[in-house]
């Protein structure tokens, strides 16, 4: 069997590879694990709206039974929000989850439909505590050996920030930041970390990204664009939030793929909603930067 014998193109993706159109891939892990129902399916269409209204083609990937899904249908995207078996897949788990026919939340698809520009949320990374625990997010290495450009808000407020982008430098993946010489921290558009380069203008960093893999330097970019400052909410209430969450993890002794989205959740609950909000209002920012990059980068 060929590769596109394991994948299936939604009708708009297809016709957008076909004639070379601008395409944004799209995580569907919000869908299944990040946000309660029904606001992960409100979500994820708004997403996708959001990149079609800047002349883009959304591309939300996912397993569904053993199907490697470029581009939802309604129907799909419900089935993932709705359904309690989704699971998380990498890397690692691909080929065990198409070959038994499992369904799954993904963004390793993206790289194997060579979709050049990916939006997410917050980008994984190291977890405090990864000195004893080794917990280090599979996105980091994938990252660093696929070619892609992931728009985000940062790092994942959750996670050890300046691991991560030693973790990052290390694996030879620049981080720029968009309008911002400093590295937002998910919720906030502040973490305290610099970035690597600033870039004020979707169209240059089109042009890096081309440049890079012209010169075949293998490797993605991390493309930082904060949240917007109206919907931003304190780092210190953030982190006292976020440090709650992490006890109350370690009592219910949370760990692994499970660690991430219980403490998204008990974040939520901590912050009455706020958190989730902002959570969405991040995801739309980077959507309509990404569209913007795509556009760019087909010129």
């Amino acid at each position: 069997m060929k590769l596109n014998d394991y994948l299936d193109f939604h009708p708009d993706v297809e016709n957008a590879l076909k004639n070379n159109l601008p395409i944004v891939a799209l995580e569907s892990t919000i869908i299944s694990h990040g946000m309660p129902y029904p606001k992960n399916i409100e979500t994820a269409l708004m997403v996708e709206e959001t990149v079609r209204s800047n002349n883009a083609v959304p591309a939300t990937i996912a397993i569904i039974k053993g199907r490697l899904k470029i581009g939802l249908t309604e129907k799909e995207i419900e089935f993932l929000a709705t359904n309690d078996e989704i699971k998380k897949i990498s890397r690692r788990d691909l080929a065990v989850a198409v070959s038994q026919q499992l369904s799954g939340s993904t963004t390793v698809a993206s790289k194997l439909a060579n979709i050049a520009v990916f939006a997410t949320g917050g980008i994984g990374g190291v977890h405090r505590g990864a000195e004893t625990t080794l917990d280090i997010s599979a996105d980091l290495d994938e990252l660093s050996r696929t070619n892609v450009c992931v728009v985000c808000a940062g790092v994942k407020s959750i996670l050890d920030i300046g691991l991560t982008l030693e973790y990052l430098e290390t694996k030879g993946v620049p981080v720029i930041g968009y309008k911002t010489s400093e590295l937002p921290a998910f919720y906030s558009t502040r973490s305290g970390f610099n970035v690597d380069y600033r870039i004020d203008a979707a169209a240059d960093i089109a042009n890096i990204l081309k440049t890079k893999w012209n010169l075949s330097i293998d490797g993605g970019v991390l493309v930082a664009n904060p949240i917007p400052i109206a919907t931003e909410l304190e780092s210190s209430i953030m982190n006292e939030a976020i440090n709650q969450a992490i006890v109350e993890a370690n009592n219910e002794k949370i760990t692994g793929k499970n660690i991430t989205p219980y403490l998204f959740s008990k974040v939520n609950e901590i912050t009455k909603g706020k958190s989730l909000n902002a959570n969405i209002k991040l995801i739309q920012n980077n959507a309509n930067l990404a569209a913007k990059i795509a556009v760019h980068y087909l010129k």
